[in-house]
């Protein structure tokens, strides 16, 4: 064949791929997802995400043992436990493990010593690829995605004797890729070489850019009925976000705005966001109504793409910056982004747990439950 008949082959096979409807094992649903997959994700109800200890490491130590053994202890897993989640999102970064990375076999025996540790507390664990962005920019290089099949291979096979029903693989966290269908085929792909190695365990998979909801909702099922779909939410990101020193330039600006959203408070923030484009952004958050009535329209849309399909969804980040969203809040935006997805039966997990958005807060290492964001997500903080 020339190159063009094999590209136009490639392309449709591809594509059918991509449309094929999923082989489904027991009796949950006729099509969809499998019965595993469902029962698996009753794990998943109520989590909290592990930040900064396996991927993006702040601590000068960088990936190290001495990091890896000090960020995140025992005592932080017992807390979770004890104040209502059942499962935590485990962030790795495949950089320090990707071949000529680093040393692998020093970071593996730290993640397996994390990884036991949670699933020794009660917990279930995802497994959670989390890449810094200039990896996941390279995922436009076919050799590149070729070497991360790899390694998904291979780290698939390291955990694939490890807990099927606790432990879930998560393909990538928030993949750039512009192009939904080079996307697509990229997660097809990596989920494939997932199963290989693991064929009991479930897979996450997500839309192809930030993980998003209308992401998402482009999305048709992937040829593995073992799967479990996931979104982020953060809208809007003008309150989310406000006093972020990254993502929109003029969210450095954005100091005291309030939800649900009003036209007073808006325009009072607005007037000190010196960059014409955020100001607009300020000004329209205040007269775009957002309140509990505005997410659940949102969780509503993939509700019913799951419904149609009969896929499970979860939401595996929501959270907001703390620094200068006022408690109150940011506790009820929490509070109706949690009740928004268990209206729906979607399990979900906060970001994070003692970073910026954390539902703790650490003061030499000791970790202290924030009492109204524990209330927010229908948890009970525990007695000390």
């Amino acid at each position: 064949m020339n190159g063009y008949t094999k590209l136009h082959c490639g392309f449709v096979l591809s594509l059918a791929l991509l449309m094929m409807a999923p082989v489904v094992v027991g009796q949950t649903a006729t099509v969809g997802g499998s019965a595993a997959a469902f029962a698996r994700a009753q794990h998943l109800r109520r989590g909290i995400n592990l930040s900064e200890w396996f991927a993006q490491v702040w601590d000068q130590r960088g990936y190290t043992r001495e990091h890896f053994e000090t960020w995140t202890t025992a005592e932080d897993i017992a807390l979770i436990k004890s104040m209502g989640f059942d499962h935590v999102r485990l962030s790795v970064n495949p950089a320090p493990i990707f071949p000529g990375g680093g040393s692998q076999e020093e970071y593996f025996t730290s993640l397996d010593a994390a990884v036991k540790m949670i699933l020794d507390h009660g917990l279930a664990v995802v497994i959670d690829i989390h890449p810094e962005s200039d990896f996941k920019a390279r995922l436009s290089d076919d050799g590149f995605v070729e070497r991360f099949t790899n390694f998904w291979r291979q780290l698939a096979q390291h955990y694939s004797s490890w807990d099927a029903e606790r432990v879930f693989f998560e393909i990538i966290n928030e993949p750039e890729v512009h192009d939904r269908y080079r996307g697509l085929g990229i997660e097809v792909k990596l989920a494939g070489a997932i199963r290989e190695s693991a064929p009991g365990h479930t897979i996450i998979a997500a839309g192809a850019k930030w993980s998003a909801d209308d992401e998402l909702v482009f999305m048709e099922p992937l040829a593995d009925a073992n799967v479990i779909y996931n979104f982020h939410y953060y809208e809007p990101h003008t309150f989310t976000h406000q006093g972020a020193t990254w993502g929109s330039p003029w969210w450095i600006w954005v100091k005291g705005l309030g939800y649900p959203s009003n036209v007073e408070n808006a325009n009072r923030v607005a007037a000190d966001v010196p960059d014409e484009l955020g100001k607009l952004a300020v000004v329209h958050y205040g007269r775009d109504n957002w309140d509990a009535a505005r997410i659940e329209a949102d969780v509503n849309q993939v509700a019913e793409w799951a419904a149609r399909r009969h896929l499970v969804v979860t939401c595996n980040e929501f959270g907001a910056y703390r620094r200068y969203a006022a408690p109150e809040d940011r506790a009820r935006w929490i509070s109706d982004v949690r009740t928004a997805l268990e209206k729906h039966g979607m399990g979900w997990t906060m970001w994070d747990y003692s970073g910026s958005f954390g539902v703790v807060t650490k003061t030499g290492g000791l970790a202290t439950a924030d009492a109204v964001t524990v209330k927010a997500l229908g948890l009970k903080t525990p007695a000390k």
